[in-house]
């Protein structure tokens, strides 16, 4: 079952203006490759997470419902997964494939997990991927997830580690940064994609949040794209690249190079049959609600 909490959360405006406006709708029309750029990423963290039948499963920045179905899947019918994103381009997707498998046992909100009023002590489980980095408020965010977790219940979710250790990141930022020259330097600890790459930061805001017997360990994975220039023109759509295009007013012509530079780069990591895997890393970080 679906349900949509449109809320009036006003905390992080930024982005819910971004992935509304902006990445939501890119990344729906994407039709898939999104998800299936990652699809090793989430296969651990559902390994991880271990979800057992009975359980009562949140999935924070849940998307278009890429990690939230197999929770749901996990959990069984005797137990249910809620799923909580900002974007309601990317919750419309997600509603439609609930729907699609015929799931029972899930609930969809449109709301900030910052600031929402879960239910106290609801979630067995608390998972992510890829969808915390964003807070501006990333204390009081997990304070607010540490307290919808049961005392003893778990948090288990994956944030990406630093570009140097993503080759998707890497190489087209630096062929960016040569035709653009650098960013504007975003202040320390600024909501970012990368922003809990830094371990120590990030073990400190889930220790001010409440959490205990914190773990933030690094996984190696592979970004999978079904083509090289499709990898490349997806550079250009989000991230750290697009709003460097965006800050320097980069015109078409630049952003085109960009792509096929890129795309010349990403040719070393292609298979015989088309397929591209690019080596990455994310973190994988777990906690615990104390009793």
């Amino acid at each position: 079952m679906s349900d949509v909490n449109p809320g009036a959360d006003t905390a992080n405006a930024a982005m819910r203006r971004y992935w509304n406006e902006v990445a939501g709708p890119r990344w729906v029309g994407l039709g898939g490759a999104q998800e299936a750029r990652n699809v090793e990423v989430a296969a651990l963290l559902l390994e991880a997470a271990a979800a057992a039948p009975g359980e009562r499963v949140l999935d924070v920045g849940c998307g278009t419902g890429a990690t939230l179905i197999p929770f749901a899947a996990a959990v069984g019918p005797q137990g249910h997964a809620t799923g909580v994103d900002i974007s309601a381009p990317m919750l419309a997707r997600a509603r439609e494939r609930v729907a699609e498998q015929g799931l029972t046992n899930v609930t969809l909100m449109l709301a900030d997990a910052q600031v929402h009023g879960f239910e106290p002590a609801s979630f067995d489980l608390v998972t992510s991927r890829f969808g915390v980095m964003f807070f501006a408020d990333p204390v009081a965010a997990f304070r607010n997830l540490c307290g919808a977790l049961r005392p003893g219940g778990r948090l288990c979710m994956a944030v990406w580690a630093a570009v140097a250790e993503n080759v998707h990141r890497r190489i087209p930022f630096e062929i960016a940064v040569k035709h653009l020259g650098p960013p504007t330097p975003l202040p320390p600890h600024a909501p970012d994609a990368q922003v809990f790459a830094d371990r120590d930061y990030f073990r400190g805001v889930l220790h001010a949040a409440g959490f205990a017997d914190i773990a933030i360990e690094p996984k190696r994975f592979h970004v999978i794209g079904a083509s090289v220039s499709g990898m490349a023109d997806n550079v250009v759509l989000f991230g750290m690249i697009q709003r460097l295009l965006d800050e320097k007013h980069a015109d078409a012509t630049t952003r085109q190079a960009i792509v096929k530079e890129t795309e010349a780069a990403f040719a070393a990591y292609a298979a015989p049959n088309g397929e591209i895997r690019l080596p990455g890393t994310f973190l994988l970080a777990t906690a615990k609600r104390p009793e």
